[in-house]
């Protein structure tokens, strides 16, 4: 048997995860063919070869509360993980988010002698600070999306590289809302509204029925309104399909799609989204949204308490502004998102306004970062300095209160 060239190990722990995985996959093959890939991934790092020894969803538990009911099945997994990737011997191993898990297995791994590093920073910079004493014992470095996020870990001493975001590479700074339309077999003439209730079974549980409620409200006031529903996989079209059967009067409106949801947001005028990385996606396509977050009574009180930001979804963390309107929890009525989303469709000149923006960000944000954090994991294999490291005094002023 022939020896790879390069051992990665990766661990992915949601779809988000898997997309970022895949993209860093596709770089690392073309950097160092024969590379071999081990460890956790969805369907897309399984198209471009990783040997996944878990399914995808083993890691996905939202909520603080919700984690602990799982917390005996997931110690289980690292265990299995560490023990697997030490008798692999990869010659790094590469956390893709997750940091509640990666983290902890990235340590175990680094003090065994594994090279370790993280891909997407946890947001140290917004709440528990002091996690970055745990992440400087756990990793060699952190590769991060966003420029202040580099500057917070070079102050603590942590070696970083701000890679920029591959999904700004990967989304073109041009989009096409007639010809999506048209490919999605949408009509190209009537107003049109995304829902993305989330890509999990519990954003599903919160949010559905409430952006149901709220869209049911809506095309009550906007007759012409049509709706476009992108489900994750099979099992979240399951339970959207068993929600739309309690609202007769939306279903004539309503096209559920397969995945495709980059080609609804783009299709769109407006996207109504479970905060996520779904929010820079639909900042990606250029397309005004509106943010709604629900979860557990228990997890939304302690959450309250531990974050300190102003915002919850990035592309008002990145513009570090509120470009788009948040409702969280309680404030995530029916009643309050139909209004919130009306006044939106009423005003074209506003919605043009934030879609010029958008796309400024947009190209700001493309740097190439798969291809940079390869530079970043061959500079660490290699023992070299990091590249495109950023120094402690380029902190963002705007944030320098805050940190």
């Amino acid at each position: 048997m022939t020896t790879p060239a390069l051992k990665v190990y990766l661990v992915a722990g949601e779809l988000s995860g898997d997309i970022l995985g895949a993209s860093l996959m596709r770089a690392l093959k073309a950097r160092y063919p024969g590379v071999a890939f081990r460890g956790i991934g969805g369907p897309r790092m399984l198209a471009e070869g990783i040997d996944s020894r878990f399914p995808l969803e083993t890691l996905s538990v939202m909520g603080l509360v919700e984690v602990l009911k799982h917390l005996p099945r997931l110690v289980g997994v690292r265990r299995e993980l560490r023990r697997d990737a030490l008798a692999w011997q990869p010659d790094i191993m590469l956390g893709i988010d997750a940091p509640d898990f990666n983290l902890g297995l990235e340590r175990q791994l680094r003090e065994a002698g594994v090279t370790t590093a993280h891909y997407v920073s946890p947001s140290v910079w917004a709440w528990r600070q002091g996690r970055v004493k745990g992440i400087a014992k756990s990793v060699d470095a952190m590769l991060t999306f966003l420029p202040f996020e580099a500057a917070f870990y070079a102050r603590h001493r942590v070696p970083v590289a701000f890679v920029g975001h591959p999904l700004a590479d990967d989304m073109p700074l041009e989009t096409d809302r007639p010809a999506m339309r048209r490919q999605l077999g949408l009509a190209e003439n009537s107003e049109l509204l995304a829902l993305l209730p989330g890509s999990r079974a519990n954003e599903i549980r919160f949010l559905g029925a409430t952006f149901f409620d709220a869209a049911e409200r809506l095309c009550q006031a906007r007759p012409g309104l049509r709706l476009v529903v992108p489900a994750a996989n099979a099992q979240r079209r399951g339970e959207l399909e068993a929600l739309v059967t309690a609202y007769p009067t939306l279903a004539e409106r309503l096209t559920l799609l397969d995945g495709q949801s980059r080609e609804a947001m783009v299709a769109a005028d407006a996207v109504l989204l479970a905060s996520g990385t779904a929010a820079l996606e639909a900042m990606l396509c250029h397309r005004p949204m509106l943010v709604a977050y629900k979860m557990a009574p228990t997890t939304h009180w302690l959450a309250k308490r531990l974050v300190k930001t102003d915002w919850i979804s990035l592309p008002n963390l990145i513009a570090r502004e509120a470009l788009v309107p948040e409702l969280i929890q309680d404030a995530a009525s029916p009643d309050a998102i139909a209004a919130a989303l009306d006044e939106m469709l009423d005003n074209s000149a506003e919605r043009a306004a934030l879609e010029s923006r958008f796309a400024e960000m947009h190209a700001g944000l493309q740097r190439g970062a798969s291809e940079r954090a390869v530079d970043a994991i061959a500079a660490l294999i290699d023992g070299r300095a990091l590249p495109e490291s950023v120094a402690a005094g380029e902190l963002d002023a705007s944030l320098e209160g805050r940190l």
